[in-house]
């Protein structure tokens, strides 16, 4: 039993550090074949940080292990809203007014109410995962469209305040990549951390549900139960980490586009691409309370984010405690079944 808690603990940490190692190495190659900053971190970055929850659910999924699959995603979305942002609000106050966040919340809604709706039709399969990805595309190109608009407009504000010669020479550059830091300067380097981040996958993936499934069956709960709660909490290791950093430096007021971004990717770029290759069997468990949680989840994003409320630190042990709530109910209810 001490093996399958080692399994899964080591394959989350992989997990987590292969992620991390494919995303330097990506920016580093796409960086030299000068590709812009704008379309590195709407696609490179975003996809190789949900890498992790990608290759669990793609591999569950492929094992017939349907409730880790969903249970990753789901518990991920409840984790990023209730964790990520509480408990950084517990160290410094979280503005939620950041430009734009009340639209993407709304959209995050909706893609929420999508998934919801193809749960009732389980198995989640290859015509829904299109329906998801071309969601997907749509949100990459209207992000795409709203920041280049905002560059310009920006450039158009220093361009009256500093005069057209500051403008002409900052014409060209493009927005600096601040969420990925000590990207490899040698392409051979990068190379190298790429191949490292596709072997450590897959490697992680394997040893974190190899342990996952047999400490279901020794606790007599179901693998969603697993992949709701510490699949999910582990795979959201990364974000909790990079939230508390920015709280604690001020800067917390990123953090609810980061929570949007990533939950709006669990769904349409985790489900969409693991439908395409392989059906997903939906939990029955899940849609009694799971999917429910995680659209009130939702739901209270956007309107933290319409009201520009700034979580303190009551709001913040108020979201952490209904987090531990919600993990304490999963479990009592798999029990109970």
């Amino acid at each position: 039993m001490l093996f399958d808690y080692i399994s899964l603990a080591g394959g989350l940490v992989v997990l987590i550090i292969a992620g991390d190692v494919l995303v330097r190495g990506s920016v580093g190659v796409a960086q030299r074949l000068g590709i812009p900053n704008l379309v590195i971190g709407l696609t490179i970055v975003a996809f190789g940080t949900s890498a992790p929850e990608l290759v669990i659910s793609l591999k569950a999924a492929l094992e017939d292990a349907g409730g880790i699959a969903i249970g990753n995603v789901i518990g991920s979305n409840i984790a990023n809203v209730l964790l990520v942002l509480g408990m950084p609000a517990l160290i410094a106050a979280t503005p939620c007014g950041e430009d734009g966040a009340t639209r993407n919340a709304m959209f995050m809604v909706a893609v929420t109410l999508v998934f919801i709706g193809l749960c009732f039709f389980t198995p989640i399969g290859l015509y829904a995962g299109l329906v998801l990805l071309v969601l997907l595309a749509l949100f990459l190109g209207a992000s795409t469209i709203t920041a280049r608009r905002h560059r310009k407009e920006q450039k158009a504000i220093t361009a009256s305040a500093a005069g057209a010669a500051v403008a002409d020479a900052e014409i060209d550059t493009d927005d600096t990549l601040d969420d990925v830091e000590d990207v490899p300067d040698s392409v051979w380097i990068a190379l190298v951390y790429i191949a490292l981040g596709l072997v450590g996958l897959p490697l992680g993936a394997h040893f974190t549900i190899s342990g996952a499934t047999d400490i279901a069956s020794h606790w007599g709960v179901s693998e969603a139960v697993i992949g709701l709660t510490v699949i999910a909490l582990g795979t959201s290791l990364p974000e909790l980490a990079t939230t508390v950093m920015a709280a604690v430096r001020q800067h917390g007021a990123v953090a609810i586009g980061n929570v949007i971004g990533s939950n709006i990717f669990n769904l349409l770029a985790i489900i969409g691409i693991t439908a395409v290759v392989v059906p997903i069997d939906v939990p029955p468990e899940v849609l009694k309370l799971d999917i429910w949680v995680m659209l009130a989840c939702a739901i209270l994003l956007t309107i933290l984010a319409a009201c520009r409320i700034c979580l303190g630190k009551i709001s913040g042990l108020a979201m952490t405690a209904a987090y531990f709530l919600y993990i304490t109910t999963v479990y009592l209810l798999g029990n109970v079944s």
